[in-house]
């Protein structure tokens, strides 16, 4: 049997991290960033990361035999469980602290359920009675190990609602002890806080916080059961509340972290919002950490000795369009990992598909059409709750430029309007471009210019300001939308008349004029455009290159009006009319971009005045009629 090659070896991963462990992978691959460091730690409580960020890749990491040196218990509400803590209420409680309660039971729970097997596995001597009054606990109110979140969330609602919790254990008499409490809520408090004391006083008993590292509480995967109404954003607030006193409660013994959607997060409105700014690490993934993870996820399929060199410049293609080809695929995938695995798994199935040994060019380009309508798709998906009308809004920049402005924005969102009011008429102010630019650049789809930069979000660079007018679509989403210019030039197209020039070799002397006048009305337009440093650099690029096929093409049948070069042009006057009419197209293009110069600055709406000039001046040589069809015409 044949040995595979490098490139059928080479795996970068699977969607899913859980996967990832299962096979191995994820332990051999796994890449130690920032946040990992923060969450191990203990120095930040609250991991925010978008989708595919790599949050679950450290919980699963974290909760893995030797991801951390002490205990840990991961959490993972499911639709059953996330419904029970929705539906918990509770008399004289807002929704938020009500539902704090019923996480402060879940991980009351799981720290009992702990310190019944680790005081004997870890500690190896008499169970103090604080362990034994757990265990009793635990098996009076049936807390047995093994019992899902979903169940044992059920039964802590029921109880805690209707005092029934059994607290016999800790000599604790319902009816005596709680007297007469007014409400609910506090009945429900003074219950939890037994239990939390007696959970904390066996940490003391055992001396764990001095011991070994503490017990982590993993929460992960909320999105499962969040859906943006408001009782789920009081799930998730009451889950912070929680975590956040777990510290508190258990010092030294317990830590809680939770792992949690940007776009969840972000949404979230409460009055101790601002005491967790010091708990928060989100998510970033730069360039060069991309190309990290790349190659420790290479070597762990295709061979620990794998360099650097031999996956960027044997495996890969050296360059891709010209450009170095980690730079060009991690520029065209959203900053995260799940992104950037599909798209170099992509290009290695591409050229094990073409049954090649190495990934080529073709091979790149060829995944990145793919990859690009995926992402495309994917963002719409991810947003599909908080945002579900985001794929037809998507839809609006096909087949354009990927330079957008707020002006244009406004324009095309005037025409889709009323289909959006009409499909969606819960979301009717969500459709102003003001909020539409906001929404477009917080998912990540449009990036503002500031400067000679374009900043995406999900860093950490200041918010979208109201004064921010110019925004590039994301290299990740051009290919599907097929915006593959900044602004859409159209090609310059010669002229089809091919009639002999009257008067033998020698063009008349009003044809030489004609043909000499669009030469320099083009140079006059490539030294301004060689100026518009306001003008996006592809656009500058792309319109000089169609001045310059023009200006070349006439400038041959100067050169000899008798030679192959110049049967286009042999009739000078359509040929004149022909680039008035193409002068006039690209000056409406770049005048409808909304592109606008700033200050002295020469851009788009400079050069748009420029073209129009010289078309006007090109018309009234031609006499203000239009040589082809005998009619008059008015100058722009």
């Amino acid at each position: 049997m044949t040995e595979p090659s490098v490139v059928e070896r080479l795996y970068f991963g699977h969607d899913e991290a859980e996967q990832d462990m299962a096979n191995g992978l994820l332990r051999a691959g796994f890449l130690q960033t920032a946040a990992y460091d923060a969450a191990v730690s203990g120095r930040k409580m609250l991991i925010i990361g978008r989708k595919g960020s790599g949050k679950s890749a450290i919980c699963v990491h974290l909760g893995a035999e030797g991801g951390h040196a002490g205990a840990s218990v991961t959490i993972t509400p499911d639709d059953a469980a996330g419904d029970e803590i929705r539906r918990f209420e509770l008399q004289g409680l807002t929704g938020d602290t009500a539902k704090s309660l019923i996480w402060r039971y879940v991980f009351a729970v799981h720290a009992a359920r702990h310190l019944t097997s680790h005081a004997r596995e870890a500690h190896g001597r008499r169970e103090p009675d604080s362990v034994k009054d757990l265990r009793k606990f635990l098996r009076d109110n049936g807390e047995l190990p093994g019992t899902r979140l979903a169940d044992f969330a059920a039964q802590g609602r029921e109880r805690l609602q209707t005092n029934g919790l059994q607290l016999g254990a800790f000599g604790f008499q319902i009816g005596v002890d709680l007297g007469h409490t007014a409400t609910e809520g506090a009945r429900a408090g003074r219950q939890l806080d037994v239990l939390e004391d007696h959970v904390a006083l066996a940490f003391r008993d055992l001396g764990c916080a001095a011991a070994h590292p503490p017990l982590l509480l993993l929460v992960d995967q909320l999105e499962k059961v969040w859906s943006g109404q408001a009782d789920a954003n009081s799930m998730v607030i009451g889950l912070l509340l929680a975590a956040k006193d777990v510290a508190v409660k258990y010092p030294g013994a317990v830590r809680c972290l939770v792992f949690l959607r940007s776009d969840i997060y972000d949404s979230l409105t409460f009055g101790e919002g601002d005491k967790f700014r010091s708990y928060e690490m989100r998510i970033d993934w730069p360039v060069p950490q991309l190309r990290r993870l790349a190659l420790s996820r290479a070597q762990a399929t295709a061979g620990p000795g794998l360099d650097e060199t031999q996956l960027w410049q044997q495996i890969f293609p050296r360059r891709v369009e010209g450009e170095e080809t980690a730079s060009y695929l991690f520029t065209r995938a959203l900053p995260r990992p799940r992104d950037a695995i599909q798209y170099l798994n992509l290009c290695r199935d591409r050229a094990v598909h073409n049954g090649r040994t190495q990934i080529t060019e073709g091979d790149v380009v060829e995944a990145g059409r793919q990859f690009s309508v995926w992402k495309l798709q994917d963002l719409a998906q991810e947003y599909l709750v908080a945002h579900p009308f985001l794929e037809p809004l998507l839809g609006l920049f096909a087949n354009g430029g990927y330079v957008v402005t707020r002006a244009a924005v406004a324009s095309l969102l005037a025409q889709a309007r009323g289909d959006l009011e009409r499909r969606y008429p819960a979301y009717t102010e969500s459709f102003t471009p003001e909020a539409v630019v906001d929404i477009l650049h917080t998912v990540g789809f449009l990036g503002v210019r500031r400067g000679d930069e374009v900043v995406y979000a999900g860093g950490f660079d200041r918010p979208l300001q109201a004064d921010e007018r110019e925004f590039r679509i994301h290299p990740c989403f051009r290919e599907a939308l097929r915006a593959r210019d900044a602004v859409p030039i159209t090609p310059y197209n010669p002229a089809l008349r091919v009639h002999a020039l009257a008067g033998g070799l020698t063009p008349p002397r009003r044809d030489f004029d004609l043909l000499r006048a669009v030469v320099n009305s083009c140079d006059r337009i490539l030294r301004l455009i060689a100026r518009a440093h306001g003008l996006p650099a592809d656009t500058r690029q792309d319109l000089a290159q169609q001045v310059q096929r023009l200006r070349m093409e006439t400038a041959d049948a100067l050169d000899d009006p008798t030679g192959p070069a110049a049967a286009p042009l042999q009739d000078a006057e359509g040929h004149a009319a022909g680039a008035v009419t193409h002068l006039r197209a690209w000056a409406t293009t770049l005048r409808g971009s909304g592109l606008e110069d700033h200050g002295e600055e020469l851009g788009a709406q400079a050069v748009s005045r420029e073209l129009n000039t010289q078309a006007t001046g090109l018309f009234a040589r031609l006499g203000g009629f239009n040589a082809g069809t005998g009619q008059g015409g008015s100058s722009a």
